[in-house]
């Protein structure tokens, strides 16, 4: 793809998204963690729904060490792979607290190192806590850039790599949420609304 079309796409979705942001609900950095490692599989919608009544009192690692694994399971367990993450968050917070003085680390070696941590998460985390210039990529940004042309990538990694060669640094910051919110509102797996798509004239597979 041209680059003059590439900065096309980006502007034209930083123009029409008015909230390039993650619709995740959360107070405290570790919270955003905690999130982020279950909106793994599972809807943004049904990880706030699920943490509402959890994150009143539960901020910080130790709140979460202080509920203990089985306790958290019954907040999350409308969640898909709930047991394996309440096991990981919990792990998640004793590192937090043990190994990085209960602060969230500022690079991707350290916050892949933790449990239940890859490398989406790592780079959700960098990208929203440290504005750093990284794009993470979950299923809406490798559909979207897939099917738009911005990458053939095959694997999430391949597609994130892409995506950090070609996006203007204009939008670097906001790359990853743009794709996100137009691959869940407007560029849908099953039923993409081509009709209501700004960018669909420069959409390698319009009206697939």
């Amino acid at each position: 793809m041209k680059k003059k079309d590439i900065l096309t796409i980006f502007k034209t979705l930083s123009e029409t998204i008015e909230r390039a942001e993650t619709e995740l609900i959360y107070e405290t950095d570790f919270q955003l963690m905690v999130s982020v490692i279950l909106s793994a599989q599972a809807t943004d919608i049904s990880v706030n729904k699920a943490t509402k009544n959890l994150y009143d009192f539960c901020k910080t690692p130790q709140d979460f060490i202080d509920l203990g694994e089985e306790e958290l399971k019954n907040y999350i367990k409308s969640i898909g792979l709930y047991q394996n993450k309440a096991r990981f968050i919990i792990e998640a917070a004793n590192d937090i607290k043990n190994r990085f003085n209960n602060k969230i680390p500022d690079n991707f070696d350290e916050l892949t190192s933790i449990s239940g941590v890859g490398r989406k998460t790592a780079n959700v985390l960098l990208n929203i806590l440290y504005d750093k210039p990284v794009i993470a990529v979950d299923t809406h940004v490798f559909r979207v850039s897939n099917r738009v042309g911005l990458s053939k990538g095959l694997s999430p990694k391949e597609v994130e790599l892409d995506l950090a060669k070609i996006t203007p640094k204009k939008y670097i910051l906001e790359a990853h949420h743009l794709l996100i919110l137009h691959g869940r509102y407007v560029c849908k797996a099953r039923k993409p609304k081509c009709s209501e798509c700004s960018i669909s004239s420069l959409c390698e597979k319009n009206n697939i």
